[in-house]
């Protein structure tokens, strides 16, 4: 229970820095709710510390502005999937060296099944 309680508290710190990130000039436009059901998948079965949330936290703010802004309701171009691609590829190398070992490979399950359902929404793939 007590760790439930912590990782649902780290996804609404997650949730409400991506919410003001997303309110802040200069962020870029609806990337807060994408980015922030993206951390929330990654971290499940993750409990940080408040040393490593505050690190997450730091990261995910220097990479906010890297973002580029998506459109609702239509999928992005290969262009802008591909820079989002390499944008979060940094961040979470970042986010996984802030990690212990055995939240790292939780960190890598987590990561490979959101890939692998990405590859199975993508155009093409259906």
């Amino acid at each position: 229970m007590r760790s439930r309680l912590a990782v649902l508290c780290a996804a609404l710190v997650l949730f409400s820095s991506s919410v003001a990130r997303a309110q802040t000039p200069g962020a870029p436009a609806n990337t807060g709710g994408f980015a922030a059901r993206r951390m929330q998948r990654l971290f499940q079965g993750i409990t940080l510390t408040p040393a490593q949330q505050s690190k997450v936290d730091s990261i995910t703010a220097r990479y906010a502005p890297q973002l580029p802004a998506l459109t609702p309701g239509t999928f992005p171009d290969s262009a802008t999937r591909a820079k989002m691609r390499e944008v979060y590829d940094r961040q979470d190398v970042e986010i996984r060296a802030a990690l212990t070992p055995d939240q790292q490979k939780i960190w890598d399950d987590n990561l490979a099944q959101m890939r692998a359902r990405m590859m199975q929404r993508a155009p093409g793939n259906r």
